[in-house]
């Protein structure tokens, strides 16, 4: 990310219009802030638009990967841009659902244009009387089935590895990648 000078970009606020009078005739001092001037318009222009700067629908391309590390997002310079924008817009909205079904499906689907589904909620169970018996063990933890919709292939690392970073901690869940949608199991 680098703000430098815009060729041809006129300052706003040139410098060898505010001289005093002396300077004002002064080759040298007007060519010397004119210098000044090209080096600061871009400043400028960037404080002028800087609500524009924090707005990831309409920062600067090369500014998003910068903006998405101010709220935590997930930003790969090989996703288009439209893709990179709605991950930093929805950030905050997914670091919400963190740790949930919903999260996780949601997560997966902008990250990598699949659809999912989680099954079986690995939650925990508790009990109001002191010392009874530990519930039995589940047999397994949460299911993630993953198959395509908007990619031709789903990448099982990728898939992974958003999956590991999504579930809660205490769980272990379970990834199946379906090449089409899951057929009705008596839903």
């Amino acid at each position: 990310m680098s703000r430098a000078a815009v060729p041809g970009l006129p300052s706003r606020h040139p410098i060898g219009g505010q001289l005093p009078a002396l300077y004002a005739d002064d080759d040298f001092a007007q060519r010397f802030t004119a210098g000044l001037d090209t080096v600061l318009a871009p400043v400028f222009l960037t404080l002028d638009t800087l609500p524009a700067y924090l707005d990831p629908r309409v920062t600067p391309a090369d500014f998003l990967a910068w903006l998405a590390s101010w709220v935590g997002a997930a930003d790969d310079a090989q996703w288009p841009e439209e893709l990179r924008r709605e991950a930093v817009v929805r950030a905050v909205e997914l670091h919400r659902w963190r740790g949930t079904g919903r999260g996780l499906v949601e997560a997966l689907r902008l990250a990598l244009g699949v659809r999912a589904e989680v099954t079986e909620d690995g939650g925990a169970v508790w009990s109001s009387t002191p010392g009874a018996e530990l519930p039995p063990e589940s047999p397994a933890g949460p299911l993630v089935r993953v198959w395509p919709d908007r990619a031709a292939r789903v990448d099982p690392d990728r898939v992974r590895e958003i999956v590991r970073a999504m579930c809660p901690a205490h769980t272990v869940c379970r990834v199946e990648i379906l090449p089409g949608p899951p057929a009705d199991e008596g839903r």
